[in-house]
Order: C-alpha cells, then structure tokens, then sequence
C-alpha cells in the first residue's frame, strides 16, 4: 500500500522516489517539504502517512526532506508561525538555549577532563598537558562540530582518545598533505601508521623525558596554535 510511513530514496525522475522494491510516483496531492525546520518536520510526520528522503553518498547520510500532503503540510506551517508569534513561544525558547548552553559547558568540561586523564603526562610535562588538553577540546567539543567528540555512540574515555590522537594527526603530521594511493584501505594504513606514531610521541612525555621543544612536532604545533589565537 502505497499510502504508509515509508523510508525512501531521491527517484530517477521528478516526483518520483525509490524504494527496495522499486521507483514509485508521489500522489499528485502532495509536496516535498524541504528538510530545515525540524518541529514542522515533526509535526508532519507525527500527523499521518509520508515519505522520508534521504540519501547515502559515502559513509554519510543526506536528508532530502518529506512528501506529504500539500494541505497538511501548508496547515501545520501556519498553525506553527501563529505560535511562534506568542510570548509563551520566545520564553520557551530562552529556556531552551539556556539548557543547551549549561549542558554543552559541562559537557566541555567532563571531555576535558577525559583528555588530561587519557593524556597522563608526567608531572615535569604538566604545563604541555594542559595545554594539549585545552586546544583538543576546544577543536572537538563545539556543537555541529562533527567530530569524534561529538557522537554518543561510544563512552568519553574512547572520544577523547580519538580526538587527541586524530588531533595528533592533522597537527603534528604531514597527513593533510600526504599523496595517498586510492587503493582500498590504503588511508586507513596510514591512518593507523600515524596514530601508532603520535602515541610513541605521547609516551615520551607520559615517562617524564627531556624533550628539545624546538624539535618536538608537538611544541611546534602548540606554539603556532598560540600564534594564531594572538593574532586573531
């Protein structure tokens, strides 16, 4: 039955769609509701029968919007401005961002601290540590950022872990302008090459060793992460 919940993908023609079992044409009474506003999307969806696009490219996922009925579609819309032209809408609102803030400063906080426990540097490196910490954190904690810090997917011991050695990666290596062959897995062999590398660097400073700043990649990248901020 083609009037039901489904999940689709973009079709070959206009107002078309695929599924599993093949192309189908979209009721002539409904629209494609682009994806943006996530309450009327919803709302929408909640209301009856449509039609979810997405499509993946890669390892990511492309939200294309929902086909619906035009007259659902134009009804919620408006019944959803009118509420945001009220007060009780705006205070909503406030309290809503001012959730979001208070969880996202804890948040920073508790990652940080997962990346100076994962870090253990000696006491002699405490100064590095700290700094180390704080640059990996304020790449990979903010919200839309995209990063390994960002998924709930896996425990924050195993995010910050991942965000120092990928920050490791990009900061302390020539990864971002290496020439690597597209062959299958290739990239995932350097990738792991690099990290076994960043770790032997973070070793040295978890054993307390005399490292000449002036050679340690990791200096280097702290000190022109300084100079960026100064200058900006």
């Amino acid at each position: 039955m083609p009037l039901q919940h489904r999940e689709v993908a973009p079709g070959l023609n206009p107002r078309t769609v695929r599924t599993a079992q093949g192309q189908l044409r979209v009721p002539d009474d409904w629209e494609l509701l682009p994806p943006g506003d996530a309450a009327l999307t919803r709302r929408v969806k909640v209301e009856g029968p449509c039609w979810t696009v997405s499509e993946k490219k890669g390892r990511k996922v492309f939200g294309h919007g929902v086909w619906a009925p035009a007259e659902r579609i134009a009804r919620l819309r408006a019944q959803l401005a009118e509420e945001r032209l009220q007060p009780a809408h705006a205070k909503q609102l406030a309290a809503g961002r001012a959730r979001r803030e208070q969880k996202q400063v804890a948040y920073v906080e508790d990652f940080r601290g997962a990346v100076l426990q994962f870090l253990h540097f000696a006491p002699v490196h405490a100064e590095l540590e700290a700094q180390l910490a704080t640059a990996v954190t304020a790449h990979a904690t903010p919200v839309g950022s995209g990063t390994v810090a960002r998924t709930e997917r896996i425990p924050v011991a195993e995010r910050a872990a991942a965000a120092v050695i990928a920050w490791l990666r990009h900061q302390t290596t020539s990864y971002d302008s290496m020439r690597i062959a597209r062959v299958k897995g290739r990239r995932r062999d350097v990738r792991r090459e690099l990290a076994e590398q960043s770790r032997r660097l973070l070793a040295r400073y978890r054993n307390g060793d005399v490292v000449e700043r002036a050679a340690c990649p990791l200096w280097q990248a702290l000190a022109a992460a300084g100079r960026g901020e100064a200058s900006g």
